[in-house]
């Protein structure tokens, strides 16, 4: 990020424009939302800034902008339109102190004006740090149909009650009462009966928010999916942003992680396979607590919170102490990985079961049915299998399975890392060692990717 974004208090001080042609407009037109005095300095401005002048909304100068005319300034716009002019100009704002702007010049500007939503004082900026201003508007266009007109209205007899809400306390207790009013009674009231209404609905909230008993803490259980945001359901998102603390695994990504409120308390409890942890005890006990303080508590969980999440024994820590929970399913792992084959989990005549195994557990490497897993034709989606791979190919070696059976490992599936690893059975153990995978792992025992899949038909059938 190159230009932190901030809204600049603007009211009462000067902002200087040298220019009077179509750029210098432009930007007036935006200005004259603002409560800045505005001084215009052009030979030859346009008749809009003539009727802008005329009308006593900014103060035109018919000179070009010379030392001095920029001290005091708060920002400077160069609008000339005409490069040398435009780095005269802006050497004597810099040299008064200004922060300075030149149209269609990042390089030489110290600021940008980005694309406004402008729903006053709900003001909703878009940048995109001159990389693509067509973005940009296209986004804008987008809010400007998503934002309702009256929101202007609501944000701003909400601002007149503020101090009067400041009865309530710090925290959940004012978020619920200002969620309702944005989100429920102040647009009922805004579209049933006008401003008199909403005035009538704030002073009715704030009683029913004074009154009311105090919510007690929940723990959501939500599946952070594997990796990708856009994989999140739309009730994770909704569980995130009311979350006052997030309790979040190792392999929740940081995209998944920055949807969390700013205000909301994010906690680390990853645990690494053979590698540091926190001890699933202490884990209990922090959600628990949380939850017994009043926190709506997120636990977010990779893939999906019911395969191979330790979710029952947190479960069964909030149920001893009475606390109250309910789980969004995620995306599991297995469901991306197979995606990212091109390949489903089952198909009709191949395989009419799938198994999810785990590569280790709490005592080490994780022991299963290897004699039925050895068969022709299965197929199993094991998790945490990078470590255990050698384990894995020994017993089903053993048990008779094919050496050539194929094995797909799917790293960081979803992700923009992503990578895929087409290997076999015999083989699995050193390629993964060779392709030195850091990222989560899942493989896919029994499956090829489709295209790998295609080829080895096609040999087959000239071998045949």
């Amino acid at each position: 990020m190159q230009h932190f974004p901030i809204f600049m208090s603007v009211a009462g001080r000067r902002i200087v424009v040298a220019g009077g042609g179509d750029a210098a407009v432009a930007k007036l037109r935006l200005l004259l939302k603002t409560e800045a005095r505005l001084n215009v300095f052009s030979t030859h401005p346009a008749p809009e800034i003539e009727s802008w002048a005329n009308d006593h909304r900014m103060t035109l100068y018919r000179r070009d902008l010379a030392p001095g005319d920029t001290l005091c300034a708060a920002l400077f716009y160069g609008a000339n339109e005409d490069a040398a002019e435009d780095a005269r100009t802006a050497a004597i704002a810099r040299a008064d102190g200004a922060l300075v702007n030149i149209v269609d010049n990042l390089q030489d500007s110290q600021f940008i004006t980005p694309a406004i939503v402008d729903r006053d004082p709900v003001t909703v900026a878009i940048g995109t740090e001159g990389a693509a201003p067509v973005l940009a508007r296209a986004i804008k266009a987008d809010l400007e149909e998503k934002l309702p007109s009256t929101l202007g209205t609501l944000a701003r007899i909400g601002k007149a009650f503020r101090k009067m809400a400041d009865v309530l306390p710090m925290g959940r207790a004012r978020r619920d009462f200002w969620a309702e009013y944005y989100f429920h009674a102040g647009p009922h009231a805004v579209t049933t009966g006008g401003e008199n209404d909403v005035k009538d609905s704030l002073q009715t909230l704030l009683k029913k928010h004074l009154t009311a008993a105090e919510t007690p803490g929940h723990v959501a259980f939500v599946g952070a999916g594997p990796g990708d945001p856009e994989l999140l359901t739309l009730k994770a998102r909704k569980a995130l942003d009311a979350a006052d603390v997030v309790i979040h695994d190792r392999l929740v990504t940081p995209d998944i992680l920055e949807l969390a409120r700013r205000e909301a308390t994010v906690i680390d409890v990853g645990k690494q396979g053979f590698g540091p942890a926190m001890a699933q005890d202490k884990i209990n006990q922090l959600i628990v607590a949380h939850a017994l303080d009043g926190a709506q508590v997120v636990r977010l969980k990779g893939g999906d919170p019911t395969v191979f999440g330790r979710l029952d024994e947190e479960i069964a820590a909030l149920e001893d102490a009475g606390i109250g929970w309910h789980i969004v399913p995620g995306i599991t792992a297995a469901s991306a990985s197979v995606a990212a084959m091109g390949q489903s989990l089952t198909q009709r005549g191949r395989n009419s079961a799938v198994r999810l195994l785990t590569g280790h557990d709490m005592k080490g490497f994780a022991d299963h049915d290897w004699q039925t897993l050895a068969r022709s034709g299965e197929v199993a989606a094991i998790y945490m299998g990078k470590k255990s791979a050698r384990f894995i190919q020994g017993r089903l070696i053993m048990h008779g399975a094919d050496r050539v059976t194929p094995v797909t490992v799917i790293e960081n599936a979803s992700r923009p890392d992503q990578r895929c690893l087409a290997t076999t059975l015999e083989t699995m153990a050193q390629d993964l060692s060779d392709a030195s995978i850091t990222g989560p792992a899942l493989l896919v025992y029994g499956l090829a990717p489709r295209a790998a899949q295609a080829a080895l038909s096609s040999l087959k059938q000239e071998l045949a």
